[in-house]
């Protein structure tokens, strides 16, 4: 590949992995348009309800926070990032949910969820895994934070459809379905698998319940 086109490529990959800078706050705005109907979709799947504790890992431009907040009252949704930047846009477009403690906002990985045991009903995070090498490590975090009748739900794009994107093979692990199925059971959580039909890129989400 053209090494202009490769550094291009790598660019587009990094700030879809870590939105940041001038460029992030345009990718924050693509990544809410983009991934909405998937976010969408997945927040129904948990199930979440009026006083729930609910997250979203790695929300990226917020509009899962959003959606999270329509539905939790008297509740709580966490929401974790690795980007600064995304959570510096996050405190200042959700300041209110924020100092009424109903949004609270933490920096951190699907790796190393700063979040209690057992501490929340419904867990969303989309469009995430591609980033995270260890698997196996991930979806044991998840199962920890997850009450006993807590639902987690992972969105992901198909894996066949994501490969020929051209940014695809620039920091991007794509991974079966069924590997990531077998991830959450290993780490002790049932999953059922729905398929999310769209264009130009289908989805899959995973709606793993503890054992």
């Amino acid at each position: 590949m053209n090494p202009i086109v490769s550094r291009v490529m790598s660019t587009v990959a990094g700030q879809l992995g870590n939105p940041h800078g001038v460029l992030g706050k345009g990718v924050a705005r693509l990544l809410n348009r983009g991934n909405r109907p998937m976010i969408e979709a997945a927040v129904a799947a948990t199930e979440v309800a009026a006083g729930d504790a609910a997250a979203d890992i790695g929300f990226g431009g917020g509009v899962g926070l959003t959606l999270l907040l329509d539905r939790i009252g008297s509740g709580t949704v966490t929401g974790v990032e690795l980007s600064p930047d995304m959570l510096a846009r996050a405190r200042s477009e959700f300041a209110a949910d924020v100092s009424s403690d109903r949004l609270r906002l933490a920096e951190g990985s699907l790796t190393e969820l700063p979040v209690p045991d057992a501490a929340l009903d419904a867990v969303i995070t989309c469009n995430t895994i591609y980033f995270v090498p260890e698997l196996d490590r991930a979806c044991t975090e998840l199962a920890r934070v997850l009450a006993p009748k807590g639902r987690l739900v992972i969105g992901i794009g198909d894996p066949d459809a994501m490969a020929k994107m051209p940014f695809a093979p620039y920091g991007f692990t794509l991974r079966p379905v069924a590997e990531v199925k077998d991830a959450l059971e290993r780490a002790g959580l049932r999953a059922d698998h729905q398929f999310l039909p769209r264009k130009p890129i289908s989805g899959h989400l995973l709606i793993a319940r503890p054992s």
